[in-house]
């Protein structure tokens, strides 16, 4: 009995509570409360409420230490003997003036950073993170942006969200990338050579890296933005932190409502058999697109031990009742320049898109120091309904009626995604070796009625059909990185089992792949000195074809001008090649060769006899591209910070020249993009901040076209207030109004041109508040996933 009776008092366990305080009295919410041991090792935790209250429950008799910490604040540890339940008083925090300067950050700027495969742009608290995700990457370095699309060094960007790949189609992407808000980035990682560890298929990454809570509590914001550009607009967003010492959630929802305005001018000269001007049609297209686009992100993580985390992200992307209202006016004349006809057209596009996703990851510290095992399953759901009607009405020069055509087209889209990877990194003498298994799964499934009235071409009810896709993909990866002495290596090797199936009911075409391909990775770095280095960087990539470019179906702006997919596209396989040198961390230069090989383009073809206008996706017969970029990122005062990206550049394709006589014809283009960035620190606190930047390229390809040289000036303010719980800020984008480029296309009998004028030209004002413990430190998240981004639609 005596010697059962120390154990039952061993065994009995007791709680302590009370309160956090300032040392106004004022409750101080979300402080955190360690339970420390005599030798001050940490025993237990918790945080406090919103009332600053809070319990710890479980201890077992002994002297304590009870720390409170609070961002901002300092506190000396309490000492507590616990021999039964207690209410403590209030434990007392202090400020710390020393720790606020630290970290409650005001004067940031934009800053550069260089890594081996990568540049790092960072831009949290910056004035840039005051606007959109997508407006970030518009000022990314090397970054090229068009009305609708990234690029880097010509090639289109796949978009990572937290080394994730975002499984979204191209309209999807933008509007995932206007209606996040810039205060949740913390950097964009732009890798222009992706190592083996990412998708054969990925191009060029932009990586998008968020900001989560590292240390226990709770913060979140509200923000607002109105834009007047054209038609006014606004947006509104929440987002919320919380962390305990193992769960952590981040949620965030914004919705848009918007309406824009496109305008695009456009010429077609029709060319007879003696290569002389017949006809010349001249449009201007007026489009209106409402929409009310509404975005979700949850990410939740556990961590039940110190070796073990689990993540749990979701996503949705809802867009009801889009609209699209397209007006076109055709004036038509004959070879002589004298007036023949007008052609009027009005046609309601109405959308429904739905995109939903949710991702499991697993993570488990091995043994080994560093040693780490990952798993990853995913799932992506996608749906479209479109449905588009219009009208088309001819008049005489005289604005006599002659007569009218009416169409309408019922198409819907559904898409499936499943994917799982499992990866192992184990750290190898100065290096690691990463190895892992990757599994993706497609289904596709599309449909759409044509439905004319005047059964006149290319409108045929022939047309109408169904189309399906199914893709499985196996791959296996594996990559070794070690230094010795001044030198770097990383080996990497990739291999990946496609197979394919896609059929057109009506046209009764079926595309079957499958093949098995081997993609390797070299970089070789070698330091020169402590300040200066150069690496050598090789890679050979996959570009499969968008769904959407697969499947056959038409979109019409009238039935003369119209794009229509192409099931008979094949993956283009690429080899590329980087030379960088380093000097004094500041300056960086890079001269690079890539041989696209049959790169998947957008040609336009004019059909003379018809007089029609077609653009369509197409392999090219053979594509290279090479230039020299010339990199700075320095401080001239401690005010001013200017970064320069300099390239110089030649891009070459060569196209089958369908409906001309010669069977082939290289598009080519020499030129020069210019990127100038200036970072200001405008006050002495560091409270308000600007940024200025330039953007200059003399012109580049577009598949068939040739764009025209753009320069987009743009410029920022951002006031910190309250000592960082709020910031206000103002921009103006393209204050010359020459963002937009023009696209020709002339060679043969082919000559048609188009230039479109989205909204570039605007001035946006935003709010954000914080509220919670907002000073609480940040930290990248770090995850990542595949096929969603080749959902493309018209």
């Amino acid at each position: 009995m005596l010697g059962i009776c120390p154990l039952a008092l061993h065994s009995q366990t007791y709680s302590v509570s009370g309160f956090v305080k300032d040392t106004g009295g004022t409750p101080l919410p979300y402080a955190n409360i360690l339970l420390l041991n005599a030798d001050s090792v940490r025993v237990n935790g918790t945080s406090s409420d919103e009332s600053g209250y809070f319990s710890i429950d479980g201890i077992a008799p002994d002297l304590y230490l009870f720390q409170p910490q609070y961002f901002g604040y300092s506190a000396r540890p309490v000492p507590v003997e616990v021999r039964s339940d207690l209410r403590l008083g209030a434990l007392i925090l202090s400020e710390d003036a020393e720790q606020l300067d630290e970290v409650v950050v005001t004067r940031k700027r934009p800053v550069i950073e260089r890594q081996a495969d990568r540049v790092v742009f960072k831009v949290e608290n910056t004035v840039l993170s005051s606007g959109s995700t997508w407006d970030i990457l518009r000022n990314a370095p090397g970054v090229i942006a068009g009305p609708e699309s990234l690029e880097v060094r010509g090639q289109p960007a796949t978009i990572y969200l937290n080394g994730r790949k975002v499984q979204l189609g191209q309209d999807e992407v933008l509007e995932l990338l206007r209606g996040l808000s810039g205060d949740m980035i913390l950097s964009v990682e732009v890798i222009p050579l992706p190592p083996a560890s990412f998708e054969a298929s990925d191009g060029p990454v932009l990586n998008i890296r968020t900001r989560q809570n590292i240390l226990p509590g709770y913060k979140g914001s509200v923000r607002g933005e109105y834009t007047q550009a054209v038609f006014p607009k606004y947006s509104l967003g929440t987002s919320q932190f919380f962390k305990t010492e193992k769960f952590g959630l981040l949620a965030s929802y914004s919705i848009a409502p918007r309406k824009e305005l496109k305008v695009s001018d456009s010429y077609i000269n029709f060319i007879d058999a003696g290569n002389a001007v017949f006809a010349n049609w001249e449009t201007r297209m007026d489009r209106i697109t409402r929409s009310q686009a509404q975005q979700g992100n949850l990410i939740l993580d556990f961590t039940p031990s110190d070796r073990d985390e689990l993540n749990l992200t979701a996503n949705l992307l809802y867009s009801p009742d889009q609209e699209h209202a397209y007006t076109l006016g055709t004036e038509m004349r004959n070879g002589q320049g004298s007036p023949d006809s007008t052609l009027v057209t009005r046609s309601v596009l109405d959308e429904d898109r739905l995109n939903a996703s949710v991702e499991l990851n697993y993570r488990r510290s091995l043994g080994e120091k560093g040693a780490s095992l990952k798993a990853n399953a995913h799932y992506t759901y996608y749906e479209l309904d479109r449905v588009q009607e219009g009208n088309s009405r001819y008049f005489d020069p005289s604005g006599a009626f002659l007569r009218d055509f009416f169409f309408a087209t019922d198409a819907d889209q559904q898409i499936d995604i499943y994917t799982g990877q499992l990866d192992l990194d184990v750290p190898i003498g100065k290096g690691n070796l990463e190895t892992g298994v990757r599994g993706s799964f497609i289904e596709s499934r599309n449909a759409i009625d044509y439905l004319d009235v005047n059964m006149e071409p290319p409108f045929d009810i022939a047309v109408t059909d169904r189309f399906s896709y199914d893709e499985e993909v196996y791959a296996a990866y594996a990559s070794l990185y070690q230094e010795w002495s001044a030198w770097s290596l990383r080996l990497g090797l990739r291999a990946e089992q496609t197979q394919v199936r896609a059929r057109s009911e009506t046209l009764d075409e079926i595309n079957n792949q499958d093949y098995l391909e081997w993609f390797p990775t070299l970089y070789l770095g070698r330091a020169l000195g402590e300040k200066h280095s150069m690496a050598l960087t090789y890679n050979r990539r996959l570009t499969r074809p968008n769904y959407q470019d697969l499947n056959p179906f038409r979109f019409f702006l009238n039935e003369n001008d119209y794009n229509e997919g192409n099931p008979n596209l094949v993956p283009n396989f690429s080899h590329n090649f980087n030379l960088n040198l380093s000097l004094d961390n500041t300056y960086f230069i890079d001269l690079y060769y890539r041989d696209n090989g049959r790169y998947i383009s957008t040609l336009s073809f004019q059909d003379n006899e018809n007089q029609t206008l077609l653009q369509i996706k197409q392999n090219t017969l053979g594509s290279i591209s090479y230039g020299l970029d010339f990199t700075v990122s320095k401080a001239l005062l401690d005010w001013w910070q200017v970064y320069a990206y300099n390239s110089l550049f030649y891009e070459e394709e060569t196209l089958l020249a369908v409906l001309s006589e010669q069977e082939t014809y290289t598009n080519r283009v020499s030129g020069y993009y210019g990127y100038l960035n200036n970072s200001l620190t405008l006050s002495g606190d560091g409270t308000l901040t600007g940024d200025v930047s330039l953007l200059y390229l003399s012109g580049f390809l577009h598949g068939s076209f040739k764009r025209s040289e753009t320069i987009a000036l743009s410029a920022g303010l951002r006031q910190s207030l309250w000592q960082g719980r709020a910031s206000l800020s103002l921009v103006a984008e393209d204050l010359l109004g020459r963002a937009n480029a023009t696209y020709t296309s002339r060679y043969a009998n082919q000559d048609n041109a188009f230039y479109s004028r989205p909204e570039t030209r605007f001035i946006r004002l935003g709010f954000t508040y914080n509220f919670g413990n907002y000073r609480l430190q940040s930290r990248r998240a770090d995850l990542r996933n595949t096929e969603r981004d080749r959902i493309v639609e018209d």
